[in-house]
């Protein structure tokens, strides 16, 4: 169940995204909360230099496996503006990471990238449940998913 507050940490991820895409990377913002509340890190995309692994939620899932003990991890929330993709959710289930929350679900980007006439993705798109055994997952949160639609298609005016 999507809480009030889950809401507020999905407004964080979504602003984060907005930050990438002005920096001139994709829109995806993510962060890593707390089983107090607190973020304790967060990121946006940073693959606009050539290294598509620069995803926040493989950056997220690299600082909790060398800041968080594996109870931490398993306690603490990812939430994402966008689900992750294979590689993070590989990443996230191999850290030991806890829930995840996204605002825009694979299932829509690939949707909306396809309108635009985007070039397809290199690796295969799967729910996060494919790739995570037992996950927790939460998303995508409908009013929030609009507004990553909408710098999907900032990213890709043509």
């Amino acid at each position: 169940m999507i809480r009030q507050s889950d809401i507020t940490y999905l407004k964080r991820c979504v602003a984060l995204a907005e930050q990438a895409l002005n920096k001139g990377d994709e829109p995806f913002g993510s962060i890593l909360v707390s089983s107090e509340g607190d973020i304790i890190f967060e990121d946006h995309n940073h693959v606009s230099g050539g290294d598509h692994t620069r995803h926040p939620e493989f950056e997220i899932a690299k600082w909790a496996a060398n800041h968080l003990s594996p109870e931490e991890r398993k306690l603490a929330t990812v939430y994402t503006s966008g689900e992750h993709c294979p590689m993070c959710a590989a990443a996230h289930g191999w850290v030991g990471l806890g829930r995840i929350v996204y605002a825009s679900s694979s299932e829509q980007l690939n949707t909306w990238l396809s309108e635009i006439g985007a070039p397809p993705s290199p690796v295969k798109s799967l729910p996060i449940h494919q790739i995570i055994e037992n996950a927790d997952v939460e998303g995508p949160v409908q009013e929030l998913a609009e507004k990553v639609h909408a710098l999907h298609l900032k990213l890709h005016k043509k």
